[in-house]
């Protein structure tokens, strides 16, 4: 790309305009339209069958199999209505995305035309290819049968294109051996474990619950948007997601005047048609403002049950996607799209709950209160026991440029509680104090436990895992993740703090005064073992990394040193007690998530290798030629001192490229014999080298646009 090409595309840009789609409907008319919500149902299936479907979706009861045919005709007829002529078992493989395989519901009549059929067996399961997706050795290439099967407690949806509608239904995807392929799966199984030890616990307080307990999630979506014409001229975005090269222009964020910045009219547009596509879906979309870094934004959606939430974010970053296409605009959900400005999370918003009673929010009566510090103990203890693991759930490539670089928390696993409810902790290991410093109190009810404030937690951005009044944050989370295996494991591993309480609880069930001295024991020992990973200070500070290994908290800095947690012998037993995964299951994923990591870095090398090769290099020596010429015509010696930089810098270049060959060939070769830290040392020497090229030769000779191009101009 020229200069003369970046002045055109910067030009087009500058006429698009900016509009949104025009609609006369309201958002009450529209929302849910395109969802087979319970109102549709309602609607489509006759009345017993629908209190039939109600009771697995609702109270998670085993779905009777002689109602499927009737469901299915009814899905039919509703998606046909909204001008579907095909369906799909939509499912989340763990390539991270989700899939799908469409069927039409033609089925050809004896007098040379057709019918719409659906099937109930058609509705419940589905036999896609699972030999080509990715299963850590589950599935043998040869070995091509693999289910979908359908998962009722998420609704069914429609997804559009210009020309046509298909009908997607929500499903599990598991292999002809039974094991999960998939992240449903294995978050349904956490789910219900920790469901389970949560009646456990909550029946030690006189709580018998007949309905389901479940795991909320409210997921925050950061994302960047660049005009399209930009990103097909970056091979590097273009082929992962983020820029390999690029100089920091001389402003980008260090006026911190884009964060909640009013928004340009051309992206404003775009979060509109965004939200309302989503609201079509039944998606409630909530938050949307200007992130820190030009051109990134965020969007969040209302706390949602954790299953449906995962399936609304998946959702949801299609739509990003969709809308930006179509908008001229490209949406870029890598966590580290450009060096040196912001990156983009995932905020991962996660609380417990049974018929209402969110179990992390402190209640009015000493019941509620003694649970919500159960509670929180159980998690204290159930993240400091497991923090390797949990690390584990959000070790990628493109969360390792992330983490801990001064925009998202350290990869040290850490807890945030607030100043106020800290000192209760502090006072309940005492076993002394019964009242919270500078707070309005809550009293407990069990006369050994400290009062303590209500909803007085400030907010900590640096880190990790930080209670946010009646939820806890988990912030390490990638952009571009599936929230599936974060929450997967905060599940089970609560489940099994809640597990180990209750076992000690039900010891004394029915005498509510042991029960209430038994709980003390237990809630000073919790504190007392599990404090250290109880952190309010700055996360980012080289202080903390030095207390926290005096602490004996792990510090697991990349993929590959935090993917070891999964294979552990604490990791399998973690797993298969509570059915989440077999050890062959957990295994698989270790094997997927490591070669999709060395998979990435093999991408990366050979882009880096090709643009500094075949467009940085051939500029760099062009304009070394013209200051040659120059130089030996006008004798001038700022062109000598210039020249003899451009050289230098050209000389590194290539050194830097000729051993990134050399690594990236024992690669290619032999995926499992490789040196990927030192790949990685090759692209970040050719990459500093390259970025100083940029800032030195001709702005109309380079070939690529540039940070303060893409960054700033939409």
């Amino acid at each position: 790309m020229s200069k003369e090409q970046r002045v055109s595309a910067i030009s087009s840009i500058a006429r698009k305009a900016a509009s949104a789609s025009e609609t006369a409907k309201s958002v009450s008319e529209i929302y849910g339209e395109d969802v087979f919500s319970l109102k549709a149902m309602k609607d489509y299936l006759a009345k017993p069958v629908y209190k039939s479907l109600l009771l697995t979706i609702q109270k998670g009861e085993t779905l009777k199999t002689d109602i499927a045919d009737e469901v299915a005709n009814a899905m039919k007829r509703w998606a046909i209505s909204k001008g579907a002529t095909h369906y799909t078992h939509w499912f989340q493989p763990l390539t991270g995305t989700t899939a799908e395989k469409h069927d039409s519901f033609i089925v050809p009549d004896d007098e040379g035309g057709v019918i719409m059929e659906f099937s109930g067996d058609s509705l419940a399961k589905g036999e896609p290819d699972a030999s080509s997706f990715p299963s850590g050795g589950l599935r043998a290439t040869f070995e091509a049968r693999g289910y979908t099967a359908w998962d009722p407690t998420s609704p069914a949806f429609i997804k559009r294109s210009n020309k046509d509608a298909f009908l997607c239904i929500p499903t599990a995807f598991y292999s002809y051996t039974g094991e999960a392929l998939d992240k449903k799966i294995p978050l349904l199984r956490s789910m219900k474990a920790v469901g389970e030890q949560a009646k456990r616990l909550l029946s030690c307080f006189g709580i018998d619950v007949e309905g389901r307990v479940i795991t909320t999630l409210g997921a925050e979506q950061e994302y960047f948007l660049i005009d399209k014409e930009f990103y097909y001229a970056r091979p590097d975005l273009l082929h992962c997601g983020r820029s390999l090269f690029g100089a920091l222009p001389a402003k980008h964020q260090q006026l911190e005047d884009h964060y909640f910045g009013s928004i340009k009219k051309r992206i404003l547009n775009f979060m509109v048609d965004v939200d309302r596509e989503l609201w079509k879906l039944g998606i409630p979309a909530k938050t949307r403002h200007n992130e820190v870094a030009p051109s990134q934004f965020e969007i969040a959606s209302q706390f949602e049950e954790c299953n449906l939430a995962v399936d609304h974010n998946m959702q949801i970053m299609e739509v990003l996607k969709e809308i930006a296409n179509k908008q001229g605009l490209i949406c870029l959900l890598h966590e580290k799209p450009f060096a040196g400005i912001n990156g983009s999370g995932k905020h991962n918003n996660w609380s417990i709950a049974v018929d209402g009673l969110n179990l992390l929010n402190p209640g009015k009566d000493p019941i509620n209160n003694a649970i919500f510090i159960t509670t929180l103990c159980a998690i204290i203890k159930a993240v400091d026991t497991h923090a390797d693991i949990l690390r584990a759930t959000v070790a990628r490539a493109g969360n390792d440029h992330r983490l801990g670089a001064n925009e998202a928390p350290p990869a040290i696993i850490s807890i945030f509680l607030g100043d106020q409810l800290t000192d209760v902790i502090e006072q309940l290991e005492q076993g002394g104090s019964k009242s919270a410093r500078g707070a309005e109190t809550i009293k407990i009810g069990v006369d050994t436990l400290p009062e303590f404030p209500k909803d007085l937690t400030d907010r900590n951005r640096t880190s990790p895992f930080a209670f946010t009044g009646n939820k806890f944050e988990f912030r390490a989370v990638g952009s571009s993740q599936n929230c599936a295996g974060p929450n997967t494991t905060l599940n089970t591993i609560v489940a099994e703090a809640f597990d180990e309480i209750a076992t000690e609880l039900e010891k004394v069930k029915g005498d509510q005064a042991k029960v209430n001295s038994k709980l003390q024991g237990i809630l000073k020992e919790i504190i007392k073992k599990h404090k250290r990973i109880l952190f309010n200070g700055d996360n980012y500070t080289q202080s903390w990394q030095r207390e926290a290994e005096k602490r004996g908290l792990p510090n697991l800095r990349n993929t590959p040193e935090a993917l070891e947690a999964i294979v552990t012998t604490k990791a399998e037993k973690l797993f298969s007690k509570y059915k989440v995964l077999s050890k062959t299951e957990l295994h698989s994923r270790y094997d997927v998530f490591k070669e999709e990591y060395a998979k990435t870095i093999l991408i990366e090398g050979n882009l880096v290798y090709d643009i500094a090769k075949t467009m940085v290099q051939p500029a760099a020596i062009r304009y070394q030629n013209i200051l040659l010429k120059n130089m030996s015509s006008q004798k001038s010696n700022s062109i000598s001192s210039g020249l003899k930089t451009i050289t230098k810098k050209i000389t590194e270049v290539g050194a830097a490229l000729d051993e990134l060959e050399e690594n990236l060939t024992v690669l290619k070769t032999n995926i499992s014999k490789h040196n990927l830290p030192k790949i990685i040392e090759c692209m970040t020497s050719a990459r500093h080298n390259v970025d100083l090229l940029e800032t030195l030769v001709d702005d109309a000779m380079w070939p690529m646009p540039k940070y303060s191009e893409m960054l700033f101009i939409s």
